[in-house]
């Protein structure tokens, strides 16, 4: 029975159910995840031969090389309809597996996000420097940098390159002209991509993923020289995003980085996905962004990276929040019950200070601690 349920059945009901992500395990039952809780198929246990099966129609023939190679693959798929899929398959036990992501056709705008108004703003007023969106895996970071994108080209004469592994979002020109470049598809791997990527006149540049000493410093070297850049990068908040930056070089590399990154980086915008009290959003982002006022670059420039937490804390006026703002805003608004935003704090004490008498999915009511 498994070995006859195709993948394009399976994507399919994807859709049907609402679901973000599907996952394939060899020995059990496709399990798909739903409003952040995993929901396992009734239907018989696929082996690793039945997700080869089923995966094989979609898997780029340019790239199954690759995943025979190293055991590891990402790829985007797209349905007839124009759903479209990231997909990643890895071996494990010897075994194919699968995680699957379903990307939205259409890109969200920030409003349909729930992001706040700092991130029109920052894109409306920044066209040169670095924009880093950080957060764990599954945090929505790709939805928000396409929202950014797409943005730019609704609203600006401007050529955009993104070099995307793999592409996720197909951006339609509108007032912009867009080339994307996928890794395996288009190009072998990042560097080659932003080797000459100067070279293609952009204006605006999409790293997918900042996850290396090249790309890093591409990224830098392109903003130092008038070309707005976004990019991913896998830290839980802007603190630990720039300890993950300086990890990338040697220590006696540090203090060139901090000032190149102090004059061209203009935002870290940290997010983390939680489970929403509507259905209309079932889940919603945490938010946390860290602009690069005069204070901020003072700080990078003399390694008083600790001081950074206090500085967003302290300085709305500059369009910085942190996590226990953003939670505090989710649930005024009722977006996230006050116990899922209690577990998901940073500081569940600083979060209860600001909000009094909010119910819980428990129906109990949590006051301000006297």
């Amino acid at each position: 029975m498994a070995s006859k349920l195709t993948i394009q059945h399976m994507l399919g009901a994807m859709k049907s159910h609402g679901a973000s992500d599907l996952h394939l395990k060899a020995g059990q039952a496709p399990t798909f995840r739903v409003g952040g809780a995993l929901r396992t198929v009734n239907m018989p246990a696929m082996s690793g031969e039945d997700i080869a099966s089923c995966m094989t129609p979609i898997i780029p023939e340019a790239r199954r090389e690759f995943y025979e190679k190293f055991g590891d693959l990402d790829f985007a798929a797209e349905l007839l309809d124009g759903d479209r899929f990231r997909v990643n398959i890895f071996r494990a036990a010897g075994k194919m597996n699968a995680a699957i992501r379903r990307v939205n056709s259409t890109i969200p705008s920030f409003e349909e996000l729930l992001l706040p108004p700092v991130y029109r703003d920052l894109i409306e007023k920044t066209n040169e420097g670095i924009v880093i969106v950080c957060g764990v895996t599954g945090s929505g970071k790709s939805t928000t940098l396409a929202a950014m994108i797409e943005h730019i080209n609704a609203h600006r004469h401007e050529n955009i390159v993104t070099i995307e592994d793999p592409v996720e979002y197909l951006f339609k020109p509108k007032k912009s002209i867009i080339s994307q470049r996928e890794i395996g598809i288009d190009i072998p791997d990042y560097a080659e991509g932003l080797k000459y990527v100067v070279r293609q006149d952009p204006d605006t540049l999409f790293i997918g993923e900042m996850r290396d000493k090249f790309t890093m410093t591409a990224a830098m070297q392109a903003a130092e020289t008038g070309h707005l850049v976004f990019g991913s990068l896998h830290s839980a908040d802007a603190m630990q995003a720039f300890a993950r930056i300086l990890e990338f070089f040697p220590r006696d590399e540090h203090g060139f980085i901090r000032s190149a990154l102090a004059n061209c980086l203009r935002a870290i915008c940290g997010q983390r996905l939680l489970p929403g009290s509507r259905e209309d959003h079932p889940l919603v982002p945490a938010t946390e962004v860290l602009t690069n006022s005069p204070t901020c670059r003072e700080l990078i420039r003399k390694e008083q990276d600790k001081d950074i937490p206090a500085l967003i804390a302290s300085s709305e006026k500059d369009g910085m929040h942190n996590y226990t703002a953003s939670l505090a805003r989710l649930v005024r608004e009722d977006y996230v019950y006050m116990d899922v935003a209690l577990e998901n704090a940073p500081n569940p004490d600083a979060l209860t200070s600001e909000i009094r008498g909010i119910k819980t999915t428990s129906s109990t009511m949590v006051q301000r601690t006297k």
